[in-house]
């Protein structure tokens, strides 16, 4: 999952135009789960991250941007016989990819895009061109065409994880977050680990989750839900077993 937030400096439409592409450019992807975030209260990493915990809002990354540069222009030529009008949109989006468990940001990126409209009138016939608001959607579009592959490729690289929502009317038995849209389905066996030890890096001043220990192997038993965002899954332990706290544990695909 994601949240964007992308303004530019004069807090006008041309960023929350921006979100909606880029939203709906990773949406379409069918990998993420997204959330649309435009707050202009809290335009620092850290303030909306903390706004995140402090709502209970779980996500793996949060897309910061701009609309760095954005201008449009229009030329005329006018001969003895025609007549020709050129409009132009240009753009440059400028992202940044950050980790929500670290706060580190984990990739940055730039993209300019251009959009151009051309109409032409010879001996009075043809075409008046008004204002073409279409292109300002062009240009934003194309620029962040620029940064897509690139952000899917470095959220998607991290390894598909679910969590334990509570237990089961019976022992051993447990409901997980996610279900069919996921991948899940009767039978899928999966590996539950107990989350590791968070330190601090005395060296950088990062903290640092160590890697989790196995604590057991479960198998689907039922999914139901309507959606990727209200899925949920039933389980059962194979092997292994678990505490009370189910905070500390967390699902992987075997």
């Amino acid at each position: 999952s994601g949240n964007s937030f992308l303004v530019n400096e004069s807090n006008d439409r041309i960023g929350k135009q921006a979100a909606d592409i880029l939203s709906a450019r990773l949406t379409d992807t069918g990998y993420f789960l997204m959330f649309e975030r435009m707050d202009s209260e809290k335009t620092s990493a850290e303030k909306l991250l903390a706004g995140l915990e402090d709502e209970g809002v779980a996500v793996d990354y949060l897309i910061l941007g701009s609309v760095s540069e954005f201008g449009r222009s229009t030329e005329s030529d006018t001969g003895v016989f025609s007549r020709k009008k050129v409009q132009r949109a240009y753009a440059k989006v400028n992202v940044r990819l950050i980790e929500v468990s670290t706060a580190r940001i984990v990739h940055s990126e730039e993209g300019a895009g251009e959009a151009i409209s051309e109409v032409k009138k010879t001996l009075g016939v043809g075409t008046s061109a008004g204002f073409d608001q279409s292109l300002t959607d062009k240009a934003i579009s194309a620029a962040i065409s620029q940064l897509t592959s690139n952000l899917v490729e470095n959220m998607t690289s991290k390894p598909w994880r679910s969590y334990l929502l509570s237990e089961g009317d019976e022992d051993g038995s447990y409901i997980m977050a996610g279900g069919a849209s996921q991948g899940l389905s009767e039978g899928v066996q999966l590996e539950i680990f107990q989350t590791g030890k968070r330190i601090k890096n005395p060296q950088t001043g990062a903290f640092i989750t160590l890697p989790g220990k196995q604590v057991g192997v479960a198998t689907v038993v039922m999914t139901f839900g309507d959606d990727e965002f209200n899925e949920i899954s039933y389980i059962t332990l194979v092997s292994g077993s678990l505490g009370p706290d189910l905070d500390k544990y967390y699902v992987i695909s075997d």
